[in-house]
């Protein structure tokens, strides 16, 4: 299996590991503060939040250019230095949206994301020249790294 399918398999894996969990638990568990103080409501909404930055860079990919960040992103979404504020945003623009509006946007989402990595060729996902603004990285790792930011959310709820 080739760099981009095994990327896009495990995106699959993980959005439905998120769906079965999801689908176990009933509104009150899903919006119920857990350990950490968020619901898993608030970790899905953080994800789709960060996702937008990924859809971002993969659209940037398809069109040529520079992504179009989020507003609450500010101009460096990797900056570690400015992470708790934007977390912070991420939490404050989703407090009081109903659990099934979250879930709906980051499904969505991250079926959006799966088709616009899907549409890139596989040459150009793992080019880490193609495209100045990731510094050095290609588009394959930022499949990567959605992947990785899930998994370690959903081991986070065991």
């Amino acid at each position: 299996m080739d760099e981009k399918a095994r990327a896009l398999a495990d995106l699959r894996d993980i959005f439905d590991r998120w769906k079965a969990l999801t689908m176990r638990l009933r509104e009150p568990e899903l919006v119920a503060p857990l350990h950490g103080g968020l619901s898993v409501k608030d970790i899905i909404a953080h994800l789709r939040a960060w996702q937008t930055v990924s859809i971002a860079r993969l659209e940037a990919g398809q069109r040529g250019g520079a992504p179009l960040y989020p507003a609450w992103a500010g101009s460096d979404p990797d900056a570690e230095a400015a992470r708790t504020d934007q977390n912070a945003r991420i939490q404050e623009m989703y407090r009081n949206q109903p659990w099934a509006a979250v879930w709906r946007e980051w499904r969505a989402g991250f079926l959006r994301f799966m088709a616009l990595a899907e549409a890139i060729p596989a040459a150009d996902l793992a080019d880490a020249t193609r495209y100045p603004w990731l510094d050095g990285y290609a588009l394959i790792d930022v499949l990567r790294g959605s992947y990785e930011h899930h998994r370690e959310h959903l081991e986070e709820l065991g």
